[in-house]
């Protein structure tokens, strides 16, 4: 099943996706669609007839970093041509808590932050958390995954440069946008793509038409139940939670940019369209709007007045 959300007389509705149309489920929403506590959905309209929004509001949003090729390309353009994936990145899979209140959805003009010069895109797969758990097994993780969906983390490259100095990992980097669509696709629909405990999905990045990388999700160094294994060890995690599975290979600009030892390609600007697409998912497209004006300068921290 296909799950999305769309706009119906000007409020969300959550429907189900079925070939070139889509059916309303009038007073659910899309978890209870995954979680099948929905009723009956209603006449099938054009798809091309309704405004598709994201397809979660996300509770959280863990985003993970499981594709090494994607970790070696942005070690090398923060540490040089020689620079090598950290030894710790294989011990254990690391994640950060982005912005759930930044959701955008298909089609929607991507408002970088102001004086933006080192805009990103980021090709991932996003699951979606369909039940409430904790210290869950692999193979309880596995069915706590209601379903996926293509995630795009923006990410200003010029200010995580600023961030990178500290210890406490990126911020403003990362808060101003995560795009999710077109649709959620239910685990079943997937089945035909696995190997092993994998999903060997195609996942492809453009930019302005012009493909600039990609990969497959079996790359990732830990599968989706294992991250949600380790979300889940001493946490919880709930129904609406999205995990991230990280930028796949070739699946963003500054990877390139680390290879090539310069900006090429460069950085997104405004008006640029950027594509993704993911077999068995679809294709996620979006434009990038115009720069948000210029804030007040923030004063520096003050000097510690006594001890």
């Amino acid at each position: 099943m296909r799950i999305a959300r769309i706009e119906l007389d000007g409020s969300p509705v959550a429907a189900i996706v079925e070939e070139d149309t889509v059916r309303p489920v009038p007073g659910a929403g899309v978890l209870d669609l995954l979680t099948g506590a929905a009723g009956n959905p209603s006449e099938p309209i054009p798809l091309g007839d309704v405004r598709l929004l994201s397809p979660i509001e996300p509770a959280s949003v863990r985003d993970f970093s499981v594709f090494e090729q994607h970790g070696e390309g942005a070690s090398m353009a923060l540490g040089g041509p020689d620079a090598k994936v950290q030894d710790a990145w294989y011990e254990r899979p690391a994640f950060y808590f982005s912005n759930p209140h930044a959701t955008t959805g298909p089609g929607d003009a991507i408002d970088p932050p102001a004086a933006s010069t080192g805009l990103d895109l980021e090709l991932e797969v996003g699951v979606v958390i369909g039940r409430r758990a904790r210290n869950v097994s692999v193979e309880e993780a596995e069915a706590c995954i209601a379903g996926y969906t293509i995630f795009n983390d923006w990410s200003e490259r010029a200010i995580a440069g600023q961030e990178v100095r500290l210890p406490f990992g990126f911020h403003k980097a990362k808060d101003f946008a995560n795009t999710f669509g077109p649709w959620i696709v239910t685990p079943d629909e997937l089945e035909r793509y696995r190997e092993g405990d994998r999903l060997n999905l195609r996942m492809t990045a453009y930019v302005n038409g012009v493909e600039i990388g990609g990969d497959t999700l079996a790359s990732m160094a830990w599968s989706f139940p294992e991250l949600v294994h380790f979300a889940a060890r001493g946490a919880w995690i709930a129904p609406g939670d999205v995990i991230g599975s990280g930028t796949c290979g070739g699946g963003c600009l500054f990877e390139l940019w680390g290879r090539n030892q310069a900006q090429e390609p460069p950085p997104l600007k405004p008006g640029d369209e950027v594509r993704l697409e993911v077999e068995g998912i679809g294709t996620l497209t979006n434009t990038v709007g115009e720069l948000q004006p210029d804030l007040p300068a923030l004063p520096p921290a003050r000097s510690r007045a006594r001890a």
